[in-house]
């Protein structure tokens, strides 16, 4: 993956460091992923970016049909006071890469969960999917995601962020009417993200959704 910096103007932050993969063939338009890092790998150092999720598996070798950001949050912030700053880096990517707008999805693990929820709420219409990974949000604005598909994980062990976090949300997305389901790893803690990527087809997942 690329090592990119991306500079702000009149933002609450001057710079952002992300990852970029791009295929090696791209003729066509492609999916667009954001992949959304857990407080842990906060800062300045690109080196932390790929410790999990979907940048982990690309520097292993996984190749994909898409272009694929991960983003690192500069430390003491959180993805969900930088709204602005991702929209603003995902409108950058798609004017400047063979993006299919009807085809961007976004991942998140932890602190990145939250922000998948957060984006979807802040920003409806702009995702074909979101999977918030052990992560949560404020459920009285999740009804602002519409018929957006969620598919979000969580495990039942869950000592860090608990599991009612997840069930909350998908609760309340269910009683407005939308497209959501949770999968729930049994006896699993907090690093749920590793089954979820790992053994479930959400990757694959990812790559299909389409803006209806």
């Amino acid at each position: 993956m690329e090592r990119c910096i991306y500079k702000f103007v009149g933002k609450r932050i001057e710079k952002m460091n992300y990852l970029l993969y791009t295929p090696k063939v791209c003729e066509d338009k492609l999916p667009l992923i954001i992949s959304l890092h857990g407080a842990g790998e906060r800062g300045d150092d690109f080196d932390k970016l790929p410790t999990h999720g979907i940048a982990k598996y690309i520097e292993g070798g996984m190749e994909l049909d898409a272009v694929v950001i991960a983003p690192q949050c500069p430390e003491g912030l959180v993805w969900n006071l930088l709204t602005f700053e991702l929209r603003e880096l995902i409108d950058f990517i798609i004017g400047k890469y063979n993006i299919d707008e009807d085809r961007v999805t976004i991942t998140g693990l932890s602190m990145g969960g939250f922000g998948t929820w957060e984006m979807g709420m802040s920003y409806p219409g702009l995702f074909a999917a979101l999977a918030p990974v052990c992560g949560g949000g404020m459920s009285w604005r999740v009804g602002n995601i519409g018929k957006t598909p969620v598919w979000a994980f969580h495990g039942d062990k869950d000592s860090v962020v608990p599991i009612e976090n997840s069930k909350e949300m998908c609760r309340a997305l269910e009683a407005a009417g939308g497209n959501v389901r949770l999968t729930v790893f049994e006896g699993v803690d907090h690093e749920s993200w590793e089954p979820a990527y790992e053994s479930t087809d959400l990757i694959q997942w990812l790559l299909q959704a389409k803006r209806k």
